[in-house]
């Protein structure tokens, strides 16, 4: 399977570089200069996919419709993580009240979810659409981290070690081989 990830467009909490987690915030007037990645990143993109879809929030809905998209299908399961109390805040204010384990063990950490169970949505996901050629999905800056970190590494410990800028590709080859091995290590 090919899963291609896109984080959604700007909204005006990340240009003040404050967590919106569940809030559904929309997406800024699109500049210029993201007109141009949306163009640059459309080259990247395959003709059709077996399947594009985006969360619950609907700055996920609003980029998949920017990038062309008006038929896509929503899942819960990638919604942004519940940063609960820090929702609205600084995401600098939740790394020093979580310094010890932000980096090193964030599964250990309780928000508004578990970030445990933000590793259990990527595994439900990863397994729920496994059999599908191509995926497109309009996601969310700690879902994507927690999805590539997964990939790369087999858990979500370095997910904040990551960094995933508003309206950028990637794209991830989930094969045969890594889904026999139980490990769901995509």
């Amino acid at each position: 399977m090919e899963l291609t990830l896109i984080r959604h467009l700007p909204t005006d909490w990340n240009e003040k570089g404050v967590l919106q987690g569940n809030r559904d915030i929309p997406i800024l007037e699109i500049s210029d200069e993201n007109k141009q990645t949306i163009e640059k990143n459309k080259q990247q993109l395959r003709h059709e996919y077996s399947l594009v879809l985006t969360s619950e929030l609907i700055r996920t809905q609003h980029t998949a419709r920017a990038y062309g998209y008006n038929r896509f299908e929503i899942e819960p399961l990638l919604n942004e993580l519940d940063f609960g109390e820090f929702e609205g805040k600084e995401k600098q204010k939740l790394i020093d009240t979580h310094k010890e384990n932000w980096f090193t063990n964030p599964r250990e950490i309780t928000l508004g979810e578990s970030i445990a169970n933000l590793e259990t949505r990527v595994i439900t996901f990863i397994e729920k659409y496994k059999d599908y050629d191509s995926l497109l999905v309009f996601g969310h800056g700690s879902w994507i981290r927690a999805c590539l970190s997964y990939y790369r590494f087999g858990n979500i410990n370095r997910m904040n070690h990551l960094e995933i800028k508003n309206n950028q590709l990637l794209t991830i080859e989930v094969g045969e081989e890594e889904l026999q091995i139980g490990r769901h290590h995509i």
